[in-house]
């Protein structure tokens, strides 16, 4: 006959998995409402802004650039679905972008109407009710048909009515995404690419009305702009600064997915899809903005974090042993990786790696997202995948990574 040894109290709490606290998601998306630019846009601008047609979509062929997907539109034998039009662009929405209440079989690249998605990706109300029911307290959501960092805009023809567009999204993203949801849904807003000026001015406008949140783009020259190297920037990140804004950039938010041949599988870019926050990480910490505006905050969204230990102590060992020829001895003072633990937050949906090497990644630098609605969303099962990849972890340091350094971040007054 075996006996068994009763467990000692430190046994039975190491056996016992961490409580996860409610999640503030620091990523998650919206698509817009077919109302959107018709409600808020000033009424001159109503007829010319980005309006919804029920349209025949044929089968989307994905390209990796921009446009991402190509498609022959009223194709006889096409799927309906809702199409926004706005100037030449035409764009379907997606159901792989509205994925949630799908099986994971069927979270296509084809189109979709609103009545087939689920109201949470449209509809706020609904937003918070499937929050709730996944143990989510507060959102912050990327647009859908601007894309990441406002790129649809930029590339307009008309710029005026571009900026009205501009602020016709923001005015929706605080008034009414987020107006009524007592803080439950975070505000991002966009801003004027094309004009830092303008972008300047639309940070203050939204600050005013607290929002502390921005999108922007991962590599600027990708998108035909100046780099973060030129100093044209540097008004946006002195006004980022003084109001405390935070600059959230999305993989993606440089309109190129990092493919490795025109006929590799989808696969192959959503596998690599981390490369261009590598690339904008490394970029950030050589060139001197961290130096000139010590408070601004950086965060990298959807790029999980199990890559930053190695790009910073590679970074480091550049910096002493090739600082002189590699041209930052006199604007980087001191090893780049002190930037990164004082200015930057990575953040993850599934990275065991990048948990396992926590010391490295920095404790009050990751924050945790839910993805919700697109296809690598944790929904409706974020407290089981929280747990399962973190109940291991102390209570104080789960509490870090899946709401307290999202607080800070985002200037959120949660306990």
């Amino acid at each position: 006959m075996t006996t068994t040894e009763p467990r000692s109290d430190a046994e039975a709490a190491q056996s016992t998995p961490t409580e996860i606290p409610l999640i503030i998601s620091v990523d998650d998306h919206l698509v817009e409402p077919p109302h959107l630019w018709q409600t808020w846009l000033p009424e001159k601008y109503r007829d010319r802004g980005p309006r919804i047609e029920r349209r025949k979509v044929g089968k989307m062929v994905f390209t990796g650039g921009s446009p991402m997907y190509t498609y022959e539109l009223d194709a006889d034998d096409g799927q309906w679905g809702d199409v926004w039009f706005y100037e030449d662009l035409v764009h379907p929405n997606k159901r792989h972008v509205a994925a949630v209440g799908f099986d994971r079989d069927d979270m296509e690249a084809v189109p979709i109407t609103y009545d087939e998605m689920r109201p949470g990706c449209y509809e706020p109300k609904a937003r918070v009710e499937d929050m709730l029911m996944n143990h989510v307290e507060a959102s912050l959501s990327f647009p859908t048909f601007p894309r990441f960092c406002g790129q649809t805009f930029l590339e307009a023809k008309d710029k005026d009515l571009a900026l009205a567009c501009v602020m016709a999204y923001n005015d929706f993203m605080i008034e009414e995404w987020c107006g009524d949801s007592d803080g439950a849904l975070i505000p991002l807003t966009i801003i004027p690419l094309w004009d830092v000026e303008l972008a300047v001015a639309e940070v203050r406008r939204n600050a005013e009305r607290g929002c502390r949140a921005i999108c922007f783009s991962e590599i600027a020259p990708k998108l035909g702009l100046p780099s973060i190297h030129s100093g044209y920037w540097d008004p946006l990140f002195a006004v980022c600064e003084e109001t405390r804004t935070s600059i959230n950039m999305h993989i993606g938010s440089s309109s190129q997915m990092p493919a490795t041949s025109s006929d590799a599988p989808v696969a192959v870019a959503a596998s690599l899809s981390f490369n261009n926050a590598i690339a904008s990480m490394s970029d950030f910490l050589f060139s001197g903005v961290l130096v000139r505006f010590p408070n601004i905050k950086i965060a990298y969204s959807e790029g999980q974090i199990g890559w930053i230990p190695y790009i910073l102590e590679r970074a480091d060992d550049v910096w002493r042993e090739h600082r002189a020829w590699g041209g930052v001895k006199d604007t980087i003072p001191e090893p780049p990786s002190t930037y990164y633990y004082r200015n930057m937050w990575g953040c993850f949906f599934r990275d065991r790696h990048g948990l396992n090497s926590l010391d490295e990644v920095g404790v009050d630098n990751v924050t945790f997202e839910t993805d919700y609605p697109h296809t690598d969303t944790t929904w409706p099962n974020t407290l089981e995948v929280a747990t399962d990849m973190m109940g291991h972890l102390p209570a104080d340091v789960v509490h870090k990574i899946v709401r307290g350094n999202a607080a800070r971040l985002l200037e959120l007054d949660i306990d």
